[in-house]
């Protein structure tokens, strides 16, 4: 386990509007306040399109990441995750999980990683950033190349 005493920065909230691309207004938000590392405790969201992490074929390795998509469409979703800046390529990592409902078939449930999502009517979000330590999201080649949150003193 790794762990360490965060000390907060600012505490924002956020609105994604209709037709916005999740991730790029995420990306827009952070680039806008200069945020490099941060919680999302919470979000809720309607949302037009999800990509999900997730298969309908069988798993060969049941241990290893699943690396393919489930799409799903009008959805309403409620998330959290981290963001952690990426020095060396200048781009925000963030690792966001979700639960969606699905709004036409009696709000059936979905839960997992989110790879991608278009804004239906608005998301509303609280961004917590984190001052110190600094964070990063290193690749770990031992566990099947996975990014990992690490705290750096």
């Amino acid at each position: 386990m790794q762990a360490a005493e965060v000390t907060p920065g600012r505490t924002f909230a956020a609105r994604f509007d209709h037709d916005e691309d999740f991730y790029t207004a995420l990306n827009d938000f952070c680039r806008t306040h200069d945020i490099r590392q941060a919680f999302i405790p919470m979000f809720i969201a309607g949302l037009r399109n999800v990509e999900l992490v997730g298969s309908c074929e069988r798993i060969e390795d049941p241990e290893a990441p699943v690396w393919s998509s489930v799409h799903l469409e009008y959805v309403e979703a409620l998330g959290g995750g981290t963001l952690a800046y990426d020095e060396e390529t200048s781009e925000l990592r963030p690792h966001i999980h979700v639960s969606v409902g699905l709004k036409t078939h009696s709000a059936s449930g979905y839960t997992s990683h989110l790879l991608g999502a278009t804004v239906q009517f608005l998301t509303e979000m609280y961004v917590v950033e984190v001052a110190d330590p600094t964070w990063s999201r290193p690749r770990n080649p031992s566990l099947y190349d996975v990014p990992l949150l690490t705290f750096n003193s």
